[in-house]
């Protein structure tokens, strides 16, 4: 397997991965929510949850497993290495979370689901995620649809249309995510059939029928769908399959065939072919959100961080009182 040494996240982030950031950040209320909110509501919680009741992967604990995270780490170069957790759920599923202490989550439901190259595809994935930084806003997504919805309600729903259009660009930021970690994927497996077979097992893979299961069909398939979208309806229905805005019910992925045809178009450019030849860019580039403390002389982290944390609640209880007095 090829090791990426010193590359940067932005050697392979897809361009509209940074686009869709870009919009997330202009949308009137994101920096209300941003930086330290999710450190204090998330992240530390389902650390200690992880902690307490999953098996943390190591040299003497899913042995098999630790040597290929640590081979998809190194190919990478990701450092400090993250945490690895396998959690007892049948449900086929896997995700990368935490800053302050960045951790991946391997459901058992995936472990029994996924061949080994599969499985070390699904790691690189998600290992592409911490590499580009994406676990804050990550965080924040899961967060911002019941935040900014609490929000409208404290102000009589005049935020309600700013609540709305913020959920809707987290959510359309997350779907761009994942092209992103499908090339890390496929940077670190070198291989696009492991990639797409790993996706068609979590669109609708059986480990008991997976002999009838045809890359080839799905790969027809995405291409019958890319003609769907020569018709202006479908584009609408597409919009609300992604965001039913009136349950609250947002998806974080985009549909598996969608996601097939743009990893083999980035398979067959340029671009990839000069990265596994070693010309790329090397890291000094950040990936997305960077949220890290720079604690002030004379004080803890902590204490920083805490400080910050108030002035934001206090910014935040402002701008409340300001929609309020102008009503």
């Amino acid at each position: 397997m090829p090791t990426y040494t010193g590359i940067s996240s932005e050697a392979f982030r897809h361009p509209l991965d940074r686009e869709a950031e870009q919009s997330l950040r202009s949308i009137p209320g994101f920096d209300l929510v941003a930086r330290k909110f999710i450190e204090f509501l998330v992240e530390r919680p389902q650390y200690v949850f992880l902690m307490g009741n999953s098996i943390q992967v190591g040299p003497r604990q899913y042995s098999s497993i630790y040597r290929i995270f640590r081979e998809c780490v190194r190919d990478l170069d990701i450092y400090p290495e993250p945490n690895l957790f396998i959690s007892q759920t049948p449900l086929a599923n896997a995700y990368a979370l935490g800053q302050d202490y960045p951790y991946m989550v391997l459901n058992t439901g995936l472990l029994d689901l996924l061949e080994e190259d599969q499985l070390r595809a699904t790691i690189a994935h998600e290992l592409g995620h911490i590499k580009c930084g994406h676990t804050t806003l990550m965080q924040m997504a899961t967060w911002a649809i019941s935040a900014t919805f609490f929000l409208a309600d404290l102000t009589m729903g005049m935020s309600r249309i700013v609540s709305t259009s913020l959920v809707l660009a987290f959510y359309e930021w997350l779907r761009k995510a994942e092209l992103s970690a499908d090339r890390a994927a496929l940077l670190v497996v070198d291989d696009l059939n492991p990639v797409m077979h790993t996706m068609m097992r979590m669109a609708g893979g059986s480990t008991r029928y997976a002999h009838e299961c045809s890359l080839d069909e799905l790969v027809r398939q995405s291409e019958r769908y890319q003609h769907l979208d020569e018709d202006g309806l479908n584009q609408v229905y597409k919009f609300f399959l992604y965001n039913n805005i009136s349950q609250g019910v947002f998806m974080t992925h985009p549909f598996t065939v969608e996601r097939i045809t743009y990893l083999r178009d980035w398979a067959n450019s340029n671009e990839y072919a000069q990265i596994r030849a070693g010309n790329y860019r090397r890291e000094g580039s950040r990936g997305s959100v960077d949220v890290e403390a720079t604690p002030s002389e004379g004080r803890s982290p902590r204490g920083e961080r805490v400080e910050q944390l108030r002035q934001e609640i206090e910014r935040l209880q402002n701008e409340i009182d300001r929609i309020k007095s102008d009503r």
